[in-house]
This record gives C-alpha cells, structure tokens and sequence, in this order.
C-alpha cells in the first residue's frame, strides 16, 4: 500500500462520509426540531437523494469527456460549502428544499469521480479498494458518535455550523489528492460503448437491484433516528448505534478482499440483499429490544458494507476505461432514484401505517432485489 498516495485518498473518505455521518442519521431529526411533520421531513430527504439521479450522470459524462476528475471533485466540495451556507438565511420549507437540491447537485459530483481517481491509483489492485474505503466508515463513525453527543449537550441548533466544519475539511483534503487516471484495458467491452456495456442482461439486472436495495434503505435513512428516539433512546445513545453499524463495516472491509476472491459478486450482493430483508423487519418490530437493535446494526456489515464494495468491483470490470465515470455515476444515480423513492414513501406510510408496516415494504423490497439478481439469463453473463 507504500506505492500510491493510501493516505491522501484516505483522508478525502474520511473527511467527506463525516459529512453522510452529519446526515443520515441527524438531518431527519433536525427537520423534526424545526418543527415539520412526517411527510415533510421524507420530502426534504428525498430531495438530495433524487438529485443523485441527474448530477451523477452529468458530471460522469463531463469527467468521461474531459479527464478533468480533480478538478471536478474540487469545484464540487467548494460548491456544496458555499449552498450549505444558505441554511443560514431561512429555514421555511421552500427554502430549505432549495438548498437541499443545490448542495446535492455538487456533493453528488463528487463521490464517482473519486472512486474513478481511487482505482486508477491502484491500477490492476481493485481487491485493496475497501482498504482505503474503510477510512470513510471511520469518518462516519466518528461523526456520529462526536455529534450525538454534542447535539445533546447544545441542541440541534448548532446543526448547520456542523454540517460547514465538516464541508471545509473536504475542499481541503480534495487539494491534498493527486490526479490520476484510469488504466486503458485491450477488452472486448471497451469499443461496444457505455450503452452498449449497459444493454448486457447482468449488467441490466444489477443496476435493477442496486435501485431496489437502495429504495428499501428509504426508512432506515429517514426515520431510523426519530423512530429511536420514539421508542425512549437518546440522542447519544442513537448515534452510536449507528456507529456500531459502521464499525461492523469497518471489520468487513478490511477482509472484503477474501470474501471477493472466494466468492463471485452475485452471491456476496444475494447474501447482502437476504440479510437486509430481515434487517429491516427487526428494526420495524422489535428495534425496543436492545439485543435484537444491536444485532440489526451489526447487519449493516453485509447491507452496505459488502454490497457497496461488491457494486463498485462489479462496475470497475463491467466497463471499459472510457466509461468509467459513466459506470460508476450510473451506480450512483440509480442508488439515489431507490433512496429518494424510498424516503417519498417512507414519509407517507410512517404517519398512516406506523414503523413496522413502513419497514416491512423495505423488506419485500430487498426480497426482490434478490430475486432479480437470481433471474436465470444473467447466468449467461456471470457477474
């Protein structure tokens, strides 16, 4: 790991998913603290996800165009500090749908582009990529566990200035990082073009399912924390429950590259999308039973943890080096159409049908997330 910049990479990770441990398991509950009910709140959340639906593609095609990643990570992390700022000049509901929409057209630029400079460092080493990802599950846990404490000690309040801190370490370690890029491979793949890739039926059926595990993530990322804090636990104590979630990731990573070269993708993404059906049922049922909280969050190892580095693998050998970016922003986008579905829905069904019912279609979700993984034509072109 001595060869390519391990700790430049690194530190970005680390510094830009403290801003998703700022957000997946707070921004919720600072929408409850302002006062907006259920359906609100699910609305403002889905916002961000569904505008990784359009700013991945975007930018993917413009980093695929020009090579100029960097420089787009850069322009991104600036961009998403300056619209994070507006959260100081209104917090109406207008408003701050504005804002959410601004900061995740730039923050959503980010992420593929990186992933595309991550493994053109590592070149022909893609089993060592979760080495370096895992530093991200350490930033989020870091930021869960330090911001559940201070939330509850200040309030929600000071929400914001967080959200900046946190933004201001990603420009800078973004300036710290070199550019790279992606290796050229003589395959097949590389002249049939990205949508000639795409058309392929495993290809098909993955992003299929990457849309689906994501939609049923729609309850966990939006009313996990308000559902905790229902049931009677406190604000530290919630975050670090998430942070048990990413710390059993973190274990995970650092032997994804075993797991990787024992078994073939589709059934590390078939166990991820098994253990998250009865992930999600758990958490809807029986999350007032500490034992079985701690035994869902440690789930959290194989429903994001192996599926996320399972899907990156597969989309880094399922295109050609010219559409990388593409690949990877097509990843992305789909993950946020599943997630901002599933937060709409969630929104809707937490008020009416309560958190066991809402928890329960993320289930039937994953179910079929894994029933499509399964489907028998893409046995013709194995993942």
């Amino acid at each position: 790991m001595n060869t390519f910049p391990y700790w430049r990479l690194s530190s970005f990770y680390l510094c830009y998913f403290s801003l998703l441990g700022a957000t997946a398991p707070f921004l919720a509950l600072y929408f409850d603290y302002l006062g907006f009910p259920p359906a609100r709140i699910g609305e403002l959340v889905a916002i961000p996800m569904l505008m990784r639906c359009i700013a991945p593609n975007l930018w993917g095609w413009l980093g695929d165009r020009t090579g100029e990643r960097l420089r787009i990570v850069r322009f991104g992390a600036i961009c998403t500090f300056l619209s994070l700022a507006l959260l100081f000049v209104d917090q109406s509901y207008a408003w701050l749908a504005l804002v959410m929409a601004l900061h995740a057209f730039f923050w959503h630029a980010v992420l593929p582009q990186f992933e595309v400079i991550t493994l053109a460092h590592l070149k022909e080493r893609t089993a060592n990529y979760s080495r370096v990802r895992v530093w991200g599950s350490v930033g989020f846990v870091l930021a869960v566990v330090g911001l559940g404490k201070a939330f509850e000690l200040a309030g929600m309040g000071i929400y914001p200035w967080t959200l900046l801190i946190i933004v201001a370490g990603i420009v800078v370690s973004s300036f710290w990082v070199p550019s790279a890029s992606p290796v050229v491979r003589e395959q097949r793949i590389d002249v049939e073009g990205f949508f000639g890739q795409l058309r392929r039926p495993a290809v098909l059926c993955f992003f299929a399912s990457v849309a689906l595990m994501q939609l049923s993530h729609g309850p966990y990322y939006t009313f996990l924390s308000i559902h905790l804090q229902t049931l009677g636990y406190t604000r530290s104590v919630i975050g670090l429950l998430w942070a048990l979630g990413v710390l059993s990731e973190i274990v995970l990573f650092l032997f994804m590259a075993s797991i990787i070269s024992r078994f073939d993708v589709r059934q590390v993404l078939v166990a991820s999308f098994l253990l998250a059906a009865l992930r999600w049922l758990l958490l809807g049922i029986l999350a007032d039973h500490l034992a079985v909280l701690l035994l869902a969050q440690l789930f959290h190892a194989a429903t994001f943890g192996a599926f996320h580095a399972a899907a990156v693998h597969f989309v880094q050998g399922a295109f050609g080096h010219r559409e990388q970016g593409q690949g990877q922003a097509l990843y992305a986008a789909l993950a946020g159409t599943g997630g901002a579905l599933g937060a709409l829905y969630s929104g809707y069904t937490w008020s009416t049908l309560g958190a066991g019912w809402t928890f329960a279609i993320a289930s039937l979700a994953a179910l079929g997330a894994a029933g499509i993984i399964c489907v028998p034509s893409t046995r013709r072109n194995p993942i």
